[in-house]
Parts: structure tokens; C-alpha cells; sequence
């Protein structure tokens, strides 16, 4: 909030404001009302100011998020989304008129990314976050990326086929996603009686199912197969399971911030219309990628192709 005794003076120089006593009250009130604003969400951030002021813009990424976000050594990160960021930098670079800009690289975990973007700490997020109404009243959503549903990774020969075989078993999860939440509320629905066992980050949930103390990783297919394709032993691995749901990715920013808004909208747009969008979706799922060169040979799925024409921002139902 501003500084009590910086409102008292500005409130003093206005000409109407006579007395201490009155710019004392009315110094309170604009504190007051501006504390009231910060914690609705109602205040305007101003991320390309901010960028402008400091050169430097502040990106998102994931360490496990194969192959959105993830890490080819350390502090390294690659993937689908960092090379939007490549084509994102530039138009920062115009619309800051800082040639000189630089990037600091935060990681993220699917427990903090929302509070530090929210907080000004990050100022975007391209990796794998789920487009969803609920995060839309704490962070803001750019235009829709790609498009996947929640299914099951277990071992070969495992008897969980279906999200209903997990009933009575130990299921592991990655802590803060919308997986988490869609398993705790099928449970008390169902009264499955499963066990969720929390992984800090994917490839730690992948671990839980290796290690034998889960049956099954629940999380977005996608992030499975990424899981799969840098596992040391692909073959002993299946995904399973019906989605229970569709969630759309989308990058992450800040609410009320429409300029900022704007320029990331734009280049994702410019993106999916000139066709570079399909080429960077081709050579990363659907050619050898690092770091073990394997490909996913994921074509892309009939909602993204169509949301190269709609262009949508519309939130998971």
C-alpha cells in the first residue's frame, strides 16, 4: 500500500483541502480504498511498463513438463513453450523499445506458478497450465494452446485400466494441478477410498509409480507420454483411462493488464495464422527430441487444429 505520510502530502497540495484534519481523513481513505483494490484484483498491473523500466521481463518455467517445459541441463530450459517465449521476446523488445532487454528464467512448480504470477514475481508462464475458470478470477489466460484430458500411466500388465479400477488404491498425483482436484472430488463422490499420494513435480509422481508405492500416475496425457519418452525403459509403461474432462493449456499472466495482454495474444495469434505455430508443434511432437532423441509422434488433436481457426480463450468446462 502507499506510504500514509506520501497520501497526507499529496492530499494537502489539492486546493480544496483546508485543514490537517482533512487530508489526514482523506489520505486514510485513499489508503484504504487502494488496499481494498489490491486485494480484489481490481488494480491495473502494467507489466510492459514494469519491463520497460527495468529491461528485464521475467518467464516461467517447468522442470519436468515434457515437452512444454523442461530442463536439458541446469537452468536450461526447452521445450514447446519456451520456443513461443523465442517468438514472444522480440515483440517485448518493440513494445518496451528496450533492445537491451533480458530474460531472467524462474522455475515453477504446479504448487507456486499461480502465486508467482499473481504477485508480480514472474511476469508469463507458457508451459503446461490448465485454462480454467477458477484460476481465471486469480491469473489471466492468453489465447488456448493446446487441448488434453487426465489418464492414467501404469505399468504394463497393471490391472488399472480405467479411473473406476482405482477404487481402494494408492494413486499418485503432482501437488496444485487440476488432476489433483478432479481425483479428490471423484472420491467423495464415489467413495473410492483412494489414497493420493502427492508428487512435488511430474517426474517425481512418475517416480512413486516406479518406485511401486502408487499404482498409477494421474495427470494430462501429454504429460504422461513426456514421462514415458525420457523413461529408461519406455516398453514396461501404458497410458490408459477415458478422460473424465478436456483442458485447454494457455499461457499465464497477470489479470487486468490488457496491453501486455495484447502483445502476447498477438504474437500466439500471428503464430497460428502464418503456420509457424504447426511447425513448432511438429518438432516437438512429432520429431526426436532431447534428451534422449525419441519421439512422441503425437499428431496434433482435432481441438487444437481447430482453435488455429477459432482462436479461443475459452476456459476447461
Amino acid at each position: 500500500m502507499v506510504c500514509l505520510a506520501v497520501l497526507i502530502r499529496g492530499a494537502r497540495a489539492l486546493p480544496w483541502v483546508t485543514n490537517m484534519r482533512l487530508a489526514h481523513r482523506l489520505a486514510l481513505l485513499i489508503a484504504l480504498l487502494s488496499g481494498m483494490l489490491v486485494s480484489s484484483g481490481m488494480v491495473l498491473a502494467d507489466t510492459l511498463q514494469k519491463i520497460a523500466s527495468s529491461g528485464r521481463v521475467t518467464l516461467g518455467y517447468r522442470e519436468s513438463s515434457v515437452p512444454f517445459s523442461y530442463l536439458a541441463g541446469p537452468r536450461q530450459p526447452i521445450g514447446f513453450g519456451v520456443d513461443i517465449y523465442t517468438h514472444l521476446i522480440p515483440a517485448l523488445k518493440r513494445a518496451t523499445g528496450r533492445r537491451d532487454l533480458e530474460v531472467n528464467w524462474q522455475a515453477l512448480s504446479s504448487q507456486n506458478r499461480i502465486p508467482l504470477i499473481a504477485n508480480g514475481t514472474v511476469d508469463l508462464e507458457c508451459g503446461s497450465t490448465s485454462n480454467t475458470a477458477a484460476r481465471a478470477k486469480t491469473v489471466a489466460f492468453a489465447v488456448n494452446y493446446f487441448y488434453t484430458g487426465p489418464k492414467l500411466l501404469v505399468k504394463q500388465g497393471s490391472e488399472v485400466k480405467e479411473f473406476e479400477d482405482l477404487a481402494g488404491k494408492t494413486v499418485a498425483v503432482t501437488t496444485g494441478t487440476t488432476t489433483m482436484k478432479l481425483l479428490r472430488k471423484m472420491d467423495l463422490e464415489r467413495s473410492m477410498n483412494m489414497q493420493l499420494l502427492p508428487g512435488k513435480d511430474h517426474a517425481d509422481s512418475f517416480l512413486l509409480v516406479d518406485a511401486g508405492r502408487a499404482v498409477a500416475f494421474a495427470m494430462d496425457d501429454i504429460l504422461l507420454y513426456g514421462q514415458i519418452l525420457n523413461a529408461k525403459q519406455p516398453a514396461q509403461w501404458q497410458v490408459v483411462g477415458t478422460p473424465p474432462q478436456v483442458e485447454p493449456y494457455a499461457c499465464m499472466l497477470r489479470k487486468n493488464d490488457p496491453a501486455f495482454k495484447q502483445v502476447v495474444d498477438s504474437v500466439i495469434t500471428d503464430l497460428m495464422r502464418s503456420g509457424e505455430f504447426e511447425r513448432i508443434y511438429a518438432k516437438w511432437f512429432l520429431s526426436p527430441i532431447p534428451p534422449r532423441g525419441r519421439s512422441l509422434n503425437l499428431p496434433m488433436n482435432e481441438a487444437l487444429r481447430d482453435n488455429l481457426r477459432r482462436l479461443s480463450h475459452q476456459p476447461a468446462s
